[in-house]
């Protein structure tokens, strides 16, 4: 997502991400950590210097409802819809909502009824999976393009002041620390999917718009429904307006 809106021979990242998918196949296999770390750190190497064009465009961050967050036919080709409308997609990781869940454990047990043997067990699990994230970050941080990512720990400070931790339906408050993130790392143009009527999407997603707004001066969020009986004109344009402002943002930033 952070080359291809720039390259200079079509199909040359998608064809560089489809070599290592199929490289990494028996890699996950073998599940060798000495493996791992010299797999990541030529991944970036690679994507570090493949051609693309000196050129800038605004960056959109994908957030919302997991599945309709990341699966293509759900959002309806969001990304590359942001990328045909002059824009870079910027989508979080993966990984984060999966510690989100754990760390929920570790706040139930802080600020509600949670046991101390499932905060125990999701803490093990949480500095497990960020050992190897850190190897992640190492190579990013190095890296020419590309920025690194937060921890979930401190992904979770992020929301002080906008909802509580314990928002834990659904995205619950990872939801709203994702756009935080989003808007104060170079991307205040945001993309808020979620399925019809989802109730906590509309708390910790629609519910802190106006306040997000408030305190960031170019944030410049959308939501946007994605139903079997939404339009996908509506959806469009709402998406082609929020480009506009995007557009018209980075102009007075420029200026």
């Amino acid at each position: 997502n952070r080359t291809r809106p720039y390259e200079i021979e079509k199909g040359s990242v998608d064809a560089l991400a489809a070599k290592w998918v199929e490289k990494l196949k028996p890699a996950v296999q073998r599940a060798e950590r000495k493996e791992f770390v010299k797999n990541i750190r030529m991944i970036v190497d690679e994507f570090d210097n493949i051609p693309i064009n000196d050129i800038q465009k605004p960056k959109v961050g994908v957030v919302g409802e997991i599945l309709v967050k990341f699966h293509p036919d759900a959002n309806n080709q969001l990304v590359s819809v942001i990328e045909k409308e002059g824009g870079e997609a910027v989508v979080p990781d993966f990984m984060d909502f999966i510690l989100y869940c754990s760390l929920d454990d570790v706040h139930r047990h802080k600020i509600l009824a949670g046991s101390f043997k499932e905060r125990l067990s999701s803490q093990l699990l949480i500095t497990y999976i960020e050992w190897y994230r850190n190897v992640m970050r190492s190579a990013l941080k190095k890296s020419k393009r590309f920025s690194s990512f937060f921890t979930a720990k401190h992904l979770s400070s992020l929301v002080e002041g906008f909802v509580s931790l314990g928002n834990q339906t659904g995205e619950g408050w990872l939801l709203t620390a994702e756009m935080v993130e989003l808007i104060e790392n170079g991307a205040p143009n945001v993309v808020l999917v979620q399925p019809f009527a989802c109730l906590p999407n509309h708390i910790t997603g629609k519910g802190v718009m106006k306040e997000l707004k408030r305190r960031y001066e170019y944030a410049n969020i959308v939501a946007v429904d994605y139903d079997p009986g939404a339009s996908e004109v509506n959806q469009l344009n709402r998406i082609k307006l929020m480009m506009s402002v995007a557009f018209q943002n980075m102009k007075k930033q420029k200026g």
